[in-house]
């Protein structure tokens, strides 16, 4: 409804700007005139049914159910159709430009988006697509928006619950996005630049998220990992350093062959298992870890790997088995798909 009225809104500024809600008065007053006119020399109709010829004729759809018998009739069957389609056409290409229009406007990249509880990717690079893909094979983001800010001249994907905003990470642009109602933003590394000055980017567009929206979710691409510890200056939630997961894959490949097999399928949400973190039921909490890992493997096929606390986001791998689940805990667990253990 919400869609329907913005649209309407738009039609009407649209043919107000362009002087033609004069056209849809005039055809108006040009279809009750004709009615009238109808009415009064066709006797034998009633005006319902005159201003229903009136309407089927302008539009030249003409069922033929009611048509003039008197010559007054007639004149006023041809007065009606060579003046009608006339103003009905310009109203009609009107209202389909506003449409191509917006349309136009939203691959462009120059529209405000108005979702709510969305994914937001500032930049674009190779990797861009994969992050779409992944995010559309997870049950929990397969139908969230995604809004992708970045310097391209048209929508990346086409995908009809993509948004593109056109610019760089500045705060109108970021306003435009709707970031305060974001639930995660990713921030990729910009492929264009050279090596040296792509995580110095990276980093200030961190800043300017996390300095105007500090509650929103920032996840950060890095290409080195020395600039870990500038990017952990601006607040980013997490923090990824790409060349150094692939130079820690590439060893661990060397050391026990065969081992990042598992490590990729863990990581994709497209095939096999993958990595979640869930919130335990109540009736968990309390028990050790060895209970609750025995529980769910047993009764719903899951591995628990670790431990985070909710409110401090300390993160235990592989927990002492005697150590107990308290309430603020979450379970890392490996699953075919996201439980849903209820409480």
């Amino acid at each position: 409804m919400h869609s329907l009225l913005r649209i309407l809104r738009l039609i009407s500024s649209q043919l107000r700007r362009e002087n033609l809600h004069w056209v849809a008065f005039v055809l108006l007053a040009l279809i009750l005139m004709a009615a009238v006119a109808f009415w009064y020399f066709e006797e034998k109709l009633g005006f319902f049914d005159a201003f229903w010829w009136s309407v089927v004729t302008v539009t030249t759809v003409g069922y033929g159910d009611i048509s003039p018998a008197t010559p007054a009739g007639r004149f006023v069957g041809i007065a009606l159709m060579m003046l009608g389609i006339g103003f009905l056409g310009v109203l009609t290409a009107t209202i389909a430009s506003v449409f191509i229009e917006n349309k136009l406007m939203e691959n462009k990249g120059m529209k405000r988006v108005t979702v709510k509880g969305h994914f937001v990717i500032c930049g674009w690079n190779f990797r861009g697509c994969d992050i779409v893909e992944e995010l559309r094979a997870d049950q929990k983001s397969k139908d969230v928006p995604i809004v992708v800010i970045a310097e391209l001249n048209e929508k990346p994907l086409d995908d009809s619950n993509l948004r593109f905003i056109r610019g760089q990470v500045q705060p109108k642009v970021l306003e435009r996005a709707n970031l305060k109602e974001a639930q995660t933003v990713i921030v990729l590394s910009d492929d264009r630049l050279d090596t040296h000055v792509r995580d110095a980017k990276t980093i200030l567009d961190t800043l300017t998220i996390k300095s105007l929206y500090p509650e929103v979710y920032v996840c950060v691409e890095l290409i080195e990992s020395k600039n870990v510890e500038h990017c952990q200056m601006t607040k980013a939630d997490e923090i990824i350093v790409v060349g150094e997961l692939s130079t820690n894959l590439l060893v661990q490949a060397a050391l026990d062959h065969g081992i990042t097999h598992m490590i990729t399928e863990l990581v994709s949400n497209r095939y096999g298992n993958e990595l979640y973190k869930i919130e335990p039921p109540s009736s968990l909490v309390g028990l050790t870890f060895f209970e609750v890992m025995c529980e769910l493997k047993k009764n719903h096929g899951i591995l628990c790997l670790a431990v985070e606390n909710r409110r401090s986001h300390k993160l235990i791998a592989n927990p002492d088995a005697g150590y107990r689940l308290g309430p603020e805990d979450e379970l890392v667990v490996i699953a075919t798909s996201r439980p849903e253990l209820g409480n």
